[in-house]
């Protein structure tokens, strides 16, 4: 059941390995797993821990959407619902301030509930711009993971069992198995995944060729296995709502067929979830957050630790905080994300939710704001800017990114990578941000 890849309690991920082969691999693993759960002469049992000390990612105080949910129900503040039917979900989006139009629904055979997982009981995951929820009918837990501003992602559960004494439990050791990536890519720090893969009736990985993680550069004909997708895409090609039998089921015509829906009803029961949908531009927003979430935790912890450490010299740190940031940049500025084909909308109400957010300056414009003809943005740079995450990098990282920032805006950037932003967009985001931001903006 769990594995480094296919994670116990992954809210963002499609599989990897049916049941057998996670077994057989945890067996093989299992020396490399004791040195993740087990501390070595007195240091603590998180490889983040002793590898990013400054963090205190296993003791520090978590200040994230969820833990503060934790300490109201703690105040008796706030009293969560239980349903018969979805438990504490919608009590729980309620309290979190997640719109149940941001529903996605994954068919992929992982989570702390594995079993309970298949092409007709997809999970469904539910996000804002701080905090995943994730529920799968009868299931005995809730699974949820937010961006806390000093420590990135933190993983919890919930019990679907009614009582007055709730508990909100912070998973480190069985979630860090999938989430950390010291032994995968992401650059050594708790990072949220999206994957795409070709997956069978029961949830099931077919071909490992076909497992691939995603990002908002990832072309669209690679994304969504394992998933439903509604909404229409014209003739752009993906691989969500195909159940995989063969290998004809990925041939075009049959990705054609499988794409452009507005219900599901033919594919699954929906009706246990809270709608029927599951938006295709809350897909492409969600693989632009966890893209530029994970590295603003990656440039975190790694900015950090370097500023903290007295063996190295301060032109060392410079460069290293300057490297850090400008991968972070380049996700923000949306580098390197393909162009739409053909018009993409939802239909399920998320575009007009997110806009709806803002902030917006004195003409209605912000970031927020999608394209959807051409490309997922109208200006694009992330909305993640307004972030508390982002607010809380450290000051030296603040201040390359402001700089490079307007860089970009005022043109003294002209090189290809940010050909993408004509003179156009970089004068209206400048105008946004001077509106909207708490920062300074140059204007010329």
């Amino acid at each position: 059941m769990y594995s480094p890849i296919a994670c116990p309690d992954l809210l963002i991920i499609s599989p990897m390995f049916s049941g057998h082969q996670i077994f057989r691999l945890r067996l093989v693993v299992g020396a490399w797993l004791l040195l993740l759960v087990s501390p070595v002469h007195g240091q603590s049992s998180l490889l983040y821990d002793q590898e990013f000390p400054v963090i205190g990612y296993g003791s520090a105080h978590t200040s994230d959407a969820v833990s503060q949910l934790q300490e109201r129900l703690n105040r008796g503040d706030l009293a969560l619902q239980f349903d018969a039917e979805r438990g504490y979900l919608d009590s729980v989006l309620e309290a979190l301030e997640i719109d149940s139009s941001t529903q996605l629904l994954v068919f992929s055979k992982t989570s702390l509930q594995v079993d309970l997982i298949s092409a007709a009981t997809p999970r469904a995951i539910y996000f804002n711009d701080e905090a995943y929820v994730a529920w799968i009918p009868g299931a005995p837990a809730l699974e949820f993971a937010a961006m806390d501003p000093n420590l990135g992602p933190v993983l919890y559960t919930l019990q679907q069992q009614e009582t007055d004494q709730l508990i909100i439990e912070r998973q480190m050791h069985l979630c860090l198995r999938c989430h950390d990536s010291f032994s995968m890519t992401g650059g050594g720090t708790p990072r949220f995944m999206m994957s795409s893969s070709y997956t069978g009736r029961m949830g099931q990985l077919i071909s490992h060729e076909g497992h691939i993680m995603t990002t908002s550069r990832t072309p669209l004909s690679s994304r969504w296995g394992g998933w439903y997708v509604t909404g229409n895409h014209g003739d752009q090609l993906h691989l969500g709502n195909v159940i995989v039998d063969s290998a004809t089921d990925l041939e075009p015509q049959n990705l054609a067929k499988a794409g452009n829906r507005t219900y599901l009803d033919d594919l699954l029961d929906t009706g246990p979830y809270i709608t029927g949908k599951s938006d295709i531009v809350a897909l492409l927003l969600i693989e632009h957050q966890v893209e530029v979430q994970n590295l603003i935790s990656r440039v975190n912890f790694n900015a950090r630790e370097a500023l903290a450490d007295e063996q190295r010299e301060p032109a060392q740190v410079q460069r290293e905080i300057e490297s850090l940031s400008e991968e972070l940049l380049r996700s923000m500025f949306m580098v390197g994300q393909e162009g739409l084909t053909s018009p993409i909308s939802g239909e399920s109400g998320f575009t007009e939710m997110f806009e709806s957010l803002g902030p917006m300056d004195d003409r209605g414009r912000s970031l927020r704001e999608l394209n959807l003809d051409t490309r997922l943005f109208e200006y694009p740079l992330s909305y993640l800017i307004y972030s508390e995450a982002f607010a809380g990098l450290p000051g030296p990282v603040e201040d390359v990114l402001f700089e490079r920032i307007n860089d970009v805006l005022l043109g003294r950037d002209s090189s290809w990578d940010f050909a993408h932003l004509n003179a156009e967009d970089r004068r209206a985001i400048r105008e946004i941000l001077s509106a909207t931001a708490d920062f300074e903006i140059e204007t010329n």
